[in-house]
């Protein structure tokens, strides 16, 4: 192949790799969107995780019981 051939093929594969990286972060930011807006997710209590850390606060999610868990790898 000459240079202005692999020129040619390296711009095709920028162009699709930047084209992919926009579909992906797209589709990941109207999941978030979309978990946020049907209540699946509430993100705003992620958000003022970060004016509340200390370690005393509380949970932001429950955790499971191990009875669930052991229950689930049996």
């Amino acid at each position: 192949m000459d240079y202005e051939t692999l020129l040619t093929v390296q711009g095709y594969a920028k162009f699709f790799l930047i084209l992919t990286v926009f579909v992906l972060f797209y589709s990941y930011a109207y999941s978030i969107y979309k978990r946020d807006k049907t209540g699946e997710r509430d993100y705003e209590k992620y958000s003022n995780l970060v004016h509340d850390d200390s370690s005393v606060s509380a949970p932001l999610e429950e955790r499971k019981k191990d009875k669930d868990i052991d229950n689930k790898e049996k």
